[in-house]
């Protein structure tokens, strides 16, 4: 489950380097709302920092969105190992 949860966290600090190098590229004011929805949709940081006002740095994006891919890979590993256990024991009675 370990090396699962870094898989999230890894997934979740590549996809924020992506979007960093993107909006390096180009302004992101002259982005389309199609960008924007998805930066908002994999980069839930954004969203924080866009509605409360604060300006973020690229760094904290993205350690920031690492962690949070992180919690949520948590929950649906735990979820999905749950979900195993309740198969095996439904299976078990049959």
């Amino acid at each position: 489950m370990k090396h699962r949860i870094a898989m999230w966290a890894t997934a979740g600090f590549f996809i924020a380097s992506c979007w960093t190098v993107l909006s390096l590229a180009i302004h992101m004011t002259q982005a389309e709302p199609i960008v924007w929805n998805l930066a908002f949709w994999t980069c839930p940081i954004v969203l924080v920092g866009f509605y409360l006002h604060v300006g973020l740095r690229f760094y904290w994006v993205i350690l920031a969105n690492g962690v949070t891919y992180a919690l949520i890979g948590t929950i649906v590993e735990t979820l999905r190992q749950a979900q195993n256990r309740y198969r095996a024991a439904t299976q078990s009675f049959k």
